[in-house]
């Protein structure tokens, strides 16, 4: 895939979960659970690559914030999300390990980051393990809705991954 469609769909998928941030989130406390920005990590991971994958997370996050539909932790639990799918998705080119890196990447060390953010920002007494089942369970839900989407599209040969990464057929 060339640059330039690389960051066409990049801006899609902003897009995409800008809109439905408004419309699909789970406020749970003084976060919300937006499972939409897991299902396009997933993809842009596999995709896009780190990369992309880690501008879509940020542009999402920006944008939610700035339109009040999001938190502060959108920031450290998508970002590190989305890369830790991309570059396990980069390295084994298997959708189950893209998947395994959005759980943990945001469900583990999304939350461990957000837990010194709510203390310095916000003065919360938030506790660590709060986080972690909240980041865990809209991670799960929105990596496995990207994760099955992807195996249903590879098996309908919608599109084929290769081994250099790249999405053919798009």
């Amino acid at each position: 895939m060339r640059k330039t469609q690389k960051l066409t769909l990049t801006a899609m998928m902003i897009a995409i979960g800008t809109f439905t941030s408004n419309l699909l989130f789970i406020p749970v406390g003084f976060t919300k659970l937006f499972p939409v920005q897991h299902f396009l990590n997933v993809l842009s991971a596999v995709l896009l690559g780190p990369y992309y994958a880690v501008a879509q997370a940020f542009g999402v996050s920006l944008l939610r914030n700035m339109m009040g539909t999001g938190s502060i932790f959108a920031f450290p639990g998508s970002m590190v999300g989305a890369l830790l799918a991309a570059l396990l998705y980069q390295k084994t080119k298997k959708l189950s390990f893209a998947f395994i890196g959005e759980v943990f990447g945001t469900g583990i060390l999304g939350a461990v980051i957000s837990y010194p953010i709510a203390m310095l920002f916000l003065g919360q007494e938030a506790t660590l393990f709060g986080f972690i089942p909240l980041f865990i369970f809209s991670s799960f839900a929105g990596g496995l809705i990207g994760f099955i989407i992807l195996t249903v599209f590879v098996k309908k040969k919608v599109f084929s991954l290769k081994k250099n990464d790249t999405p053919q057929n798009l």
